[in-house]
């Protein structure tokens, strides 16, 4: 049963996703504290799944497919909430949409060189010092003001927002130069 923990832990990611939802429509400081400890949660099990299923040598084809998913669902849900709800100030969409179109772009990549039956590329250092930024930014946007007094955290999680948007840019381009690279080997090796 422990060789299942990693994929639980990545299921245990998507169902905090309704959980946030519902706390998000609470308007008591405590609603979006409870919202940042449930974010925090899911974003930790993003580092675990993988780690324990590596160490563990349990390692899944449905782990590898649900891993990202689980992560562009989260982040997605959260920046939407963060829009929806008016936790970020109008300049801070575009960071939001940066980031989203890029999960659009890198899942779209991953499904055609799946097609094309390539290796899988590798997540650098610099994807995942992104991914760490990003999941601070959106932790610090979901507690906002309800967060220590005389803390900005708004506009902290706002300039975290666009280092993260800036990092999605570098690794996304490196990720679609990449993949284009295992395209035209492919390509070549096909024709």
């Amino acid at each position: 049963m422990i060789h299942h923990l990693p994929n639980a832990l990545t299921l245990g990611r998507i169902f905090c996703i309704p959980v946030l939802v519902a706390l998000f429509f609470i308007p008591a400081a405590w609603g979006a504290q409870a919202a940042c400890a449930v974010f925090v949660l899911a974003a930790v099990t993003d580092y675990f799944d993988g780690l324990l299923a590596r160490r563990m040598e349990t390692v899944s084809a449905f782990g590898k497919l649900l891993d990202p998913i689980a992560d562009k669902m989260l982040v997605a849900a959260t920046l939407l909430l963060l829009v929806g709800f008016d936790r970020m100030s109008p300049g801070a969409i575009v960071p939001a949409l940066v980031i989203l179109l890029r999960e659009i772009l890198i899942s779209g990549l991953r499904e055609f060189l799946a097609g094309l039956q390539a290796l899988s590329l590798p997540v650098t250092f610099l994807a995942k010092c992104k991914t760490a930024v990003q999941m601070v930014a959106l932790a610090v946007l979901i507690l906002g003001e309800a967060g220590p007094a005389g803390w900005p955290l708004p506009v902290i999680g706002e300039a975290a927002l666009w280092i993260a948007a800036v990092l999605t840019i570098v690794t996304g381009w490196d990720y679609v130069a990449r993949g284009l690279q295992v395209i035209r080997v492919k390509g070549s090796a096909a024709g």
